[in-house]
């Protein structure tokens, strides 16, 4: 029986929320702030309903600048990675002038958040810790699209359970197409997933699964660059090097959903020592390149008792398969998707992009694959900005077959040194 809590809180939800919003104070951090929580009944909600909306931060709008009209935070009804009730919050940016001729756009954005701190969640920190992200949302308003930004790691702030982030990220796109603000329902809005490195996780998976968990989304294309395909063996080659405060960060966000990974930590971490619990443990508080410089070249297995072998524990298999390999879902992905990868990319291996790439080529997946000759891991971020921005711009505006091949798969190495943003000027503070 649905709880009639729930259907208070859905009724005020859909219908108190004006066209423009009013005056909306500075929130509180997601962690001390009531509004991230779901209300009572909300496991009797299909996914992606939304359960509470509300104005984001007037500085916010002001922070984006004159190509948005108002902004909502929107809290709504996902599933975990189990397929259980579970709820997330999105942040949809309303265009001043919305390309409408043919239908709507929506752009959905994965900021690449990559922490286990709930406070770094994309609808507080947009302003604050990923403003870089704006050289990407500007241009995209400008065109008139509506840009979503979903906390796909969800209320606990999941990093690496990748199935519950393909599903939040769905959801929110069933949200923001319910919320009443602009957006055509069903074919006629027109849909992408852009996102790099973490952000490149929920984007894949959800690009996987689509036809499977949402197959009513009209999904027209992924823009996906810097893949972890296998964060196994991403952890292999960043340990004891530059990046290996990954390890933590993922492991850690993987317990909070699989109570066997906590309790394989709570065994094997080594309670004293220079490398022990209480120091592994603090990654859980800390955004992403705090972690890669509080674990700088350390050997993650000096933490663990059982040394380097903790990464194959058997406590940690089935959490590990079922969300840190890409390509292992049955389908193909059905809409067409652009790949960017460093070739010298020292996060994650080429070599594993290389395999997702050919398994959805081999299955009849619409795929260019662009390898870059030059660059690391986050020179491509930056490298692959301008090419990524021009193909969802053929995709959204429907030119897609007049400029790229609309069958098959293209596969080529390119190289590309420059760096520019949609708008032509230079990117700074480029995140993981």
């Amino acid at each position: 029986m649905v709880s009639p809590h729930f259907l208070l809180a859905l009724s005020s939800a859909l219908t108190l929320v004006p066209a423009r919003p009013l005056s909306a104070p500075a929130p509180l951090p997601p962690s001390e702030d009531p509004w991230y929580t779901a209300p009572e009944g909300y496991e009797d909600a299909a996914p992606g309903t939304i359960l509470r909306i509300r104005p984001a931060a007037d500085s916010l709008v002001t922070a984006i600048g004159a190509n948005v009209s108002s902004i909502y935070n929107i809290l709504y009804a996902t599933t975990d990675s189990f397929d259980k009730p579970s709820f997330a919050v999105t942040t949809l940016l309303i265009p001043s002038k919305p390309a409408g001729k043919n239908g709507t756009r929506l752009l959905s954005y994965q900021i690449p958040y990559n922490t286990v701190n709930l406070d770094y969640s994309p609808s507080y920190a947009l302003e604050t810790q990923f403003a870089s992200a704006f050289s990407d949302i500007g241009p995209a308003l400008g065109r008139g699209w509506f840009v979503n930004i979903p906390d796909f790691e969800g209320p606990k702030a999941s990093f690496s359970v990748s199935v519950e982030a393909a599903h939040a990220t769905l959801d929110s796109l069933r949200a923001v197409l319910a919320a009443g603000q602009g957006l055509q329902p069903g074919s006629h809005t027109r849909i992408a997933l852009w996102g790099y490195s973490g952000g490149s996780i929920p984007s894949e998976f959800a690009a996987e699964i689509a036809q499977l968990y949402a197959p009513e989304i009209n999904l027209s294309g992924t823009a996906i660059g810097g893949l972890v395909a296998n964060m196994t063996h991403a952890l292999e080659v960043t340990n004891a090097k530059s990046y290996a405060g990954l390890a933590p960060l993922v492991t850690l966000g993987l317990a909070t959903r699989y109570p066997e990974v906590q309790s394989y930590l709570d065994k094997n971490l080594k309670p004293s020592g220079r490398y022990n619990a209480t120091m592994f443990n603090s990654a859980a508080q800390m955004a992403t390149f705090d972690a890669f410089g509080a674990f700088v070249n350390q050997s993650i297995g000096d933490y663990f008792m059982t040394g380097n072998e903790w990464l194959y524990a058997t406590d940690l298999e089935a959490a590990v398969k079922r969300n840190w390999q890409m390509g292992k879902f049955v389908f193909a992905p059905t809409a067409p998707m652009y790949v960017y990868k460093a070739i010298h990319d020292e996060l994650s291996p080429v070599e594993d992009t290389d395999v997702v790439i050919q398994k959805y080529c081999d299955n009849g997946a619409n795929i260019l694959y662009e390898r870059n000759t030059v660059g690391t891991h986050q020179d491509e971020y930056v490298r692959g900005n301008a090419r990524a921005w021009a193909w969802l711009v053929s995709v959204l505006d429907e030119s897609y077959e007049e400029v790229y091949d609309s069958a098959g798969c293209t596969i080529r190495d390119v190289t590309i040194d420059g760096a520019t943003t949609p708008g032509g000027s230079m990117m700074a503070g480029v995140p993981f």
